[in-house]
């Protein structure tokens, strides 16, 4: 049997990689990278030594994926981050596992993918339409739905604040959340590309419902810098994230943004807690892996780094 795990250079599948050497011979293993000289040299090495595979691929590259499939039996496919060009890349990615003879794939998506309630959300139409593939082409997979992550709100959102002389600006509102710990998403990925679980479908959520305003007060709490809170309009946001040199869309100019995502994105993700929307329930996580997903409060002490070293850019994060 043949593991396949694609973006294993990036920070969830990376995890995935990483568990996966655990559970199986990395002679089983292949891991697809962007761009292998992006890959630090200790952890290639660690990889090679340990027997895995590693190639390149590229979404934009049928070839390449054709090439880095080669006699896989199970894979990982981790969405693309381009919103509005993914669904093409994944259907690519799709096809290239089916010509190569691939017999299942999990696929990370997104809570909602396939309800009409979430069709507006920035994000969800690539993850809709990529779900509705998937199906289509008749292979085995299994779509695993993750909420937002945990970490996103405790550094990057974190870090925007302490930038912005302490204020908290959202669209999330009083609204709630079950935010997923990424190490937890990585478990349950792992679980199903092992075989594990029945269903096609799986809500990969947390176990806690929190506010981002509970977040802003618990990182207030542990760093001895109070955050204000401002819930804000759809344009009060857009305005803050402006002036943080954060584009509008995918397609702006990202040289000066200190993170990898567009306005849209925030906006809207935020937007859906304040709306309740991604305040879902599951045990799914504990159905793949046999535990509970992690509270906020057990993992927030992991990002202190982010204040007490002025973390300014999404680059300089663990």
């Amino acid at each position: 049997m043949r593991y396949i795990i694609t973006g294993a250079d990036g920070k969830l599948a990376g995890r995935v990689a990483e568990l996966m050497l655990k559970e199986v011979s990395g002679e089983q293993l292949t891991f697809t990278c962007y761009k292998i000289d992006r890959v630090p040299k200790d952890k290639l090495k660690h990889w090679k030594d340990a027997g895995v595979r590693v190639v390149e691929a590229d979404y934009n590259d049928k070839s390449s994926m054709l090439k880095a499939f080669e006699g896989g039996d199970r894979l990982y496919l981790i969405s693309g981050l381009d919103v509005g060009k993914r669904v093409q890349q994944h259907r690519d990615a799709i096809d290239a596992a089916i010509e190569d003879g691939v017999k299942h794939i999990s696929y990370t998506s997104f809570v909602g993918a396939t309800e009409p309630a979430y069709q507006h959300i920035f994000v969800t139409p690539d993850h809709t339409a990529t779900e509705n593939y998937l199906e289509s082409t008749g292979i085995d997979y299994t779509a695993l739905r993750n909420n937002l992550y945990m970490e996103t709100f405790m550094t990057m959102r974190a870090m925007l604040a302490f930038m912005s002389n302490n204020r908290w600006v959202t669209t999330a509102g009083e609204g709630k959340a079950t935010l997923v710990y990424k190490d937890d998403c990585a478990k349950a990925g792992v679980a199903s590309l092992l075989g594990k679980g029945t269903r096609k479908v799986y809500n990969i959520v947390g176990s806690e419902s929190i506010s981002v305003r509970q977040i802003a007060d618990m990182i207030s709490k542990r760093s001895g810098q109070q955050l204000e809170y401002v819930p804000a309009s759809r344009e009060e946001y857009y305005d803050y994230l402006a002036a943080l040199n954060i584009p509008h869309d995918m397609s702006g100019d990202f040289s000066k943004s200190p993170a990898p995502f567009s306005a849209n994105d925030v906006v809207d993700n935020d937007k859906s807690i304040a709306d309740g929307l991604l305040d879902v329930k599951s045990d799914d996580i504990e159905e793949l892996t046999g535990a509970k997903p992690k509270t906020p409060e057990e993992v927030i002490g992991e990002f202190d780094y982010i204040w007490k070293d002025h973390i300014t850019n999404w680059r300089q994060m663990k």
